[in-house]
């Protein structure tokens, strides 16, 4: 099959460059430009180009360039400017300014009020075939694939002066054509025309011109042609469409010739894929019509890429439409973009110049934002008596957090109350679901509907502070299972460690040098802005990576018009870090050396969501112990039939419970198991004993941990914390119980905490008793005043309590260990009135953005 030669057809609005509003001046634009490559549209201020036929992608290119550079030589000195975007946000739709010609009158005269709101563009691709038979055949099994592309160039989220909350409005608009939306069901040129014919006849269109499908045999050119993408700012973009376009009609032509059946894609379903894809681009999920199901769009587009793989190789396109796919994901829609520069200032100039500036590969220097909104109908009764992350003490609504605001108070308290039953809807959609305990049924996961947000400055530090800790900590579960340097050198007491309640003989059943803290989960507050303490470490079987990756999904999915000027660092690639840094564990030269399972205890687990979807974006299986086989060459999956070593176990369920199951052969399976990890046959990631090292008592000794292993002074302080086993610490404690933290040493998700300034005299007297009895069962800390952040609860906006759950992961490389913060963390909001965020004291969620 010879090379499809390729072209695309473009349209732009013109705009007055000092009123940023659309100029029905494309006479005079025309008029300055020669040739069949320009040409008007129906509205006097749209223009099109035309690119001459192509045979490569980096030809296209040139041409695109090309053309747009000639349009802007032409409207510089009329005072104009081109935009290629699928709206421009302010236009005038009360004229009736289109352009000369007896068709376009014609339409006028038969749509009405649908010709006047034509003031939108796209960009149409033209791949060749050779014959109208085959054209028909390809639109049929391309169309499942045209959401996505659709999502690829989504670039109209304002219209008429307004968020209109879609990233592609300009679908919406022309959706309204009788004859737009999916192509129709049928199988040969002569099916076709006919009903072509029979459209003509009923008086619905007056030509074949006038068949808006999303894909459609060319009426006037031997080609198929996609018209389902708006116009794109960016010329990579439109490569990108092109490229995958082409190689999708490849695939069509080649399962064609293969005999493969059409595909079974209804027609309703493909219509409500377009809309979900116009609703969200690329920053909400998208519909996979093979379930059908909500997937995420840097997982869909990675699909279809890796499968056109073939086709993209043959005609030397696939390293640069990889290349595009991943930069298209990492910068966002251009819807996005617009909104990211109206939130600097609320301006919708703003954005206007940013289009202007992108259809040309330029950008534009931006000044940081020096006004913020005041947003008095949310912020009414909104008094945060701590210091807040978003709302200074004055009601006024702190610079980063302004652009937010702009689009919350839009939306207003009855906008964010829908906006709310959308998550709940999508929740339960999805099965996003935790339990608080044993017993107890699924609820769903309580996400709050407003994001928090770090900055780009906060998160470095913070990293920065992690990364020192888990390389500590690392680094003293191998001492205190090994030599127990740090105990002999009178640093951490023998005491504190013998009486660790997650010290565990199984620690010191590994082999050489083992990584033994793959994911740290590190709790994090702050009582002012500059001021972060690490308040716990969790070592053992942290959660929350899967739940802060579907939060940012479902946030995205209701609010997709939530968009900062800066950007956000996305989570889309994180649970594949997740499955880098288990292999890394494992030995190159083993048998199955790349098999890696989630350990869990099954449905019974609080987290068990959390599992099957992390294991599905890792793509690989969630085991339990009942379908383990240890035997002297390793670890196998037992699973429908068939066996398959396992070189790392992603540990999910409890040491105690892992030890105590029963294997696939009916036998504890808790020795074989250990033993197996001691020889290297397996790695078991976290490793069975790191409870030592992250108990409320071990963890006052972290700071001197830093000290004694790194040589380095702590970059993220403890909170001041007293060993109520140390006879002076007590003393101290007893006499501050009213105003200090009391935690159990070996308590979990916030049980058995009592806040001094909360309690009643009788509690403290019982809390008193209790630590006398048994002081080595107890820790104090200094009450921290933690920040609070506004969240969305009945119906207004209220002031929480939170902190933040941010994770870690170790790898190693080569004979050393590299330890990476990702961007995936999870703030924990707690109830009204309380400092305990834990979800089984009635703690929820939020969200969290880290800033470009």
């Amino acid at each position: 099959m010879s090379n499809a030669l390729i072209g695309v057809e473009e349209e732009f609005h013109v705009v007055d460059v000092e009123t940023r509003r659309s100029a029905p001046e494309v006479d005079a634009l025309l008029a300055r430009l020669d040739g069949p490559e320009f040409a008007p549209e129906l509205q006097r201020s749209l223009v099109e180009t035309n690119t001459p036929v192509c045979a490569g992608l980096d030809e296209l290119r040139g041409h695109l360039r090309r053309l747009r550079a000639a349009l802007d030589d032409a409207a510089a000195p009329l005072g104009l400017g081109v935009v290629a975007a699928g709206t421009v946000p302010m236009v005038d739709l009360t004229g009736d300014a289109i352009s000369a010609g007896a068709r376009y009158e014609r339409m006028q005269h038969e749509y009405q009020m649908l010709v006047s709101e034509q003031h939108i563009c796209g960009a149409q691709v033209h791949v060749d075939v050779p014959d109208r038979d085959i054209a028909v055949q390809v639109v049929r099994r391309v169309a499942p694939y045209l959401p996505t592309l659709l999502a690829i160039s989504a670039s109209s989220p304002y219209w008429r002066g307004r968020d209109s909350g879609y990233a592609s409005f300009r679908s919406m608009v022309w959706s309204r054509w009788p004859t737009a939306g999916p192509p129709a069901h049928v199988e040969t040129a002569a099916d076709y025309d006919a009903l072509v014919t029979d459209l003509i006849a009923s008086g619905t269109i007056s030509d074949p011109g006038m068949v808006y499908f999303d894909i459609r045999p060319s009426a006037h050119l031997p080609t198929v042609e996609l018209r389902v993408c708006d116009a794109c700012p960016e010329v990579d973009d439109v490569v990108l469409v092109a490229g995958i376009f082409r190689a999708l009609v490849a695939k069509a032509r080649e399962d064609l010739d293969a005999g493969l059946p059409l595909p079974a894609s209804r027609h309703e379903l493909l219509r409500a894929a377009s809309w979900r894809a116009a609703r969200s681009g690329l920053e909400g999920d998208l519909v996979d019509l093979v379930g059908p199901t909500l997937v995420s769009p840097a997982l869909l587009i990675g699909q279809l890429v890796d499968q056109l793989r073939p086709q993209l190789e043959a005609v030397g396109d696939w390293e640069q439409v990889l290349e595009l796919s991943r930069a298209a994901l990492s910068r966002g829609s251009a819807a996005a973009r617009q909104r990211r520069a109206y939130g600097r200032r609320g301006e919708l100039a703003d954005v206007v110049d940013a289009l202007l500036a992108s259809t040309q590969g330029r950008t534009v220097a931006v000044d940081p934002p020096t006004t913020v909104p005041v947003a008095p109908e949310l912020l009414a009764s909104y008094s945060p008596g701590a210091f807040d992350e978003a709302v200074s003490a004055g009601s006024t609504v702190l610079p980063q957090y302004g652009w937010m605001f702009r689009v919350l108070d839009r939306l207003g308290p009855r906008g964010m109350v829908a906006a709310q039953t959308a998550l709940r809807t999508e929740q339960k959609a999805r099965g996003v679901t935790f339990r608080v305990g044993d017993g107890e049924t699924d609820r769903l996961f309580p996400l709050d509907l407003i994001p928090r947000i770090v900055t780009g400055e906060d998160w470095v530090t913070l990293s920065a502070g992690l990364e020192q800790r888990v390389r500590a900590l690392e680094a003293f579960l191998h001492d205190v299972y090994g030599e127990r340097r740090i105990v002999v050198d009178d640093v951490v007491p023998d005491a504190v460690i013998r009486g660790a309640p997650g010290r565990s003989r199984a620690g010191r059943l590994a082999p050489a040098d083992p990584v033994r803290i793959a994911v740290a989960g590190i709790d994090l507050v702050r009582d002012r802005a500059d001021h972060w303490y690490a308040l716990e470490d969790n070592l053992r079987v942290p959660s929350g990576i899967g739940y802060a990756v579907m939060s940012r999904r479902l946030i995205r999915s209701v609010m997709p018009d939530l968009e900062p000027p800066a950007g956000v660092v996305g989570v889309e690639d994180v649970p594949k870090a997740l499955h880098a840094a288990l292999l890394s564990a494992t030995a190159d030269d083993e048998p199955g050396s790349d098999e890696v399972a989630l350990l869990s205890a099954g449905p019974s687990d609080a987290a068990y969501f959390e599992h099957c979807l992390l294991a599905e974006h890792m793509r690989v299986a969630v085991v339990t112990p009942r379908q383990l086989q240890v035997t002297e060459d390793g670890v196998y999956f037992v699973g429908l039939g068939a066996r398959r070593r396992l070189a790392a176990l992603y540990r999910r369920l409890d040491e105690k419970e892992l030890l105590t199951a029963t294997g696939a052969d009916h036998r504890r399976i808790g020795r074989a198991l250990s033993g197996a990890v001691a020889k290297g046959r397996v790695a078991l990631l976290n490793a069975l004993g790191n409870g030592v090292a992250d108990d409320k008592l071990v963890y006052a000794y972290v700071p001197q941990m830093i000290d004694y292993y790194l040589g380095e002074k702590p970059l993220l302080p403890n909170v001041p914390t007293y060993p109520c086993v140390d006879a002076e610490r007590r003393a101290e404690v007893l006499d501050r119980l009213a105003e200090l933290v009391l935690k159990p040493v070996d308590g979990y998700g916030g049980r058995g905490i009592v806040i001094g300034p909360d309690a009643t005299r009788a509690e403290l007297a019982d809390l008193a008793a209790a630590v006398r009895a048994d002081p080595a069962a107890w820790v104090a800390q200094d009450l921290v005043q933690l920040s609070t952040h506004p969240t969305f609860a009945n119906g207004r906006l209220e002031p929480r309590a939170v902190d933040l759950r941010a994770f870690a992961l170790q790898s190693r490389r080569g004979d050393g260990k590299h330890v990476e913060v990702i961007p995936a963390a999870l703030t924990r909001v707690a109830p009204a009135d309380s400092l305990i965020v834990n979800s089984s004291r009635g703690g929820g969620a939020k969200d969290t953005w880290v800033l470009r």
